[in-house]
């Protein structure tokens, strides 16, 4: 398997180095600590917000967060070069996934390219094969006026009409172009895995592949605070057979990647700079594939903001705060096995998300029952952050 490196430079992102970092940082016989990323090193807070959940509490998580940095953990350089798996000593400190007590919640099907390759893995009810003949299908007889379809409008029932009446319809078109967006739990809170880890597909998975996405990172009052890039990978095959098993397929070891840190919203970054965002993915393969796209949130079908109200409000809490997935326009479908055959991950495929403004998620690809279990989760957290405070 080829090693996973990382810089400085993929930690603190090339635009907007001097905005307001949080990072989660493992410390050696300590435990998680949140931390200030800066470009004059990595600073712990942890003697006053002993977890992301305290931070995100506050009126305005990037000035406590500013303001209670204290204790200087190491350089960025440090603490990137020891987050890789292949290259980490365990006796310094590294970066986790930037969440710990929140939700991790998913929006699916909220970009038209990402819906009509959902359609068509149900459709082809998971068969790789069949979803070539679809896929041609679908794009002869819907074209690319979907595109232009305002969720839940007049015009889209029209259209879910039309496609229904030529056997095209799904649950996912429901979702896509409907009044209600699909919100679902991607994943465990303290589950997820970081940047420079292994990410997980299931061994008896032929078709899957990964979802780079903009993550939400939103308080317990239902404000968005900042952002992060997600892999919310997928298992095409097993969603294709039943949607029953989306849950089997999007919540397995190590299936949810978050990081490298959180970006906080302060004078320089806003939710704008959100709604504009642009990621870059790559994939390089042990075989010699490699796979690059984009990820543009200008095509996004609903805006950010009604994603989140859907998620939490009067209807819905959530006391610690709340990550959530915005979907992706991404669905890789070149060939890689021969013709015909579409994308579906090897084993050792590093994938590499990135973005000027949140630097970048680098994970390489292992199947789940190889990846080392979860066993920190909220009780150890606890245990953790009451201990060191006794001291």
């Amino acid at each position: 398997m080829p090693e996973l490196r990382l810089t400085a430079e993929d930690v603190l992102p090339s635009a907007g180095a001097s905005g307001t970092f949080l990072a989660r940082v493992w410390m050696p016989g300590e435990g998680p600590t949140p931390a200030l990323v800066t470009p004059d090193g990595v600073f712990s807070v942890f003697s006053v917000l002993p977890t992301v959940a305290h931070l995100l509490a506050c009126d305005d998580p990037a000035t406590a967060l500013r303001r209670r940095a204290n204790v200087r953990i190491a350089s960025v350089a440090e603490v990137a070069e020891n987050t890789a798996c292949d290259r980490r000593d365990p006796t310094r400190p590294w970066l986790l996934a930037p969440a710990d007590l929140q939700a991790l919640k998913a929006c699916g099907v909220t970009f038209v390219k990402s819906m009509l390759e959902r359609v068509i893995e149900n459709l082809a009810a998971g068969d790789p094969d069949l979803a070539v003949k679809t896929r041609a299908m679908i794009e002869a007889e819907a074209g690319q006026s979907l595109s232009e379809v305002i969720p839940g409008s007049a015009e889209a029932a029209r259209v879910k009409d039309a496609l229904t009446a030529r056997g095209l319809w799904s649950p996912f078109m429901e979702v896509g172009i409907g009044p209600d967006a699909e919100i679902f739990t991607k994943a465990q809170p303290m589950s997820a895995v970081g940047t420079g880890e292994e990410v997980g597909v299931l061994p008896s998975s032929t078709w899957n592949n990964p979802e780079p996405e903009v993550v939400l990172v939103v308080s317990p009052s239902g404000r968005i605070v900042g952002a992060t890039i997600g892999n919310d990978v997928n298992i095409r095959d097993l969603v294709g057979r039943s949607i029953l098993l989306a849950c089997r397929a999007k919540d397995n070891r190590a299936s949810c990647a978050i990081g490298p840190c959180i970006r906080l919203f302060d004078d320089g970054f806003t939710l704008d700079d959100v709604r504009k965002m642009v990621l870059q993915m790559r994939i390089a393969g042990d075989d010699g594939f490699t796979l690059t796209d984009t990820h543009a949130m200008t095509d996004i079908s609903r805006d950010v903001t009604e994603l989140v109200t859907q998620a939490i409000g009067p209807h819905n809490q959530y006391p610690d705060g709340l990550l959530l997935f915005t979907g992706t326009s991404i669905a890789p479908a070149q060939d890689r096995d021969g013709p015909g055959k579409g994308f579906t991950h090897h084993v050792g495929d590093v994938v590499s998300i990135r973005t000027p403004l949140l630097g970048a998620l680098v994970n390489r690809v292992n199947h789940t029952d190889r990846i080392a279990p979860w066993t920190f989760g909220a009780s150890q957290l606890l245990n953790s952050v009451c201990a060191r405070q006794r001291r």
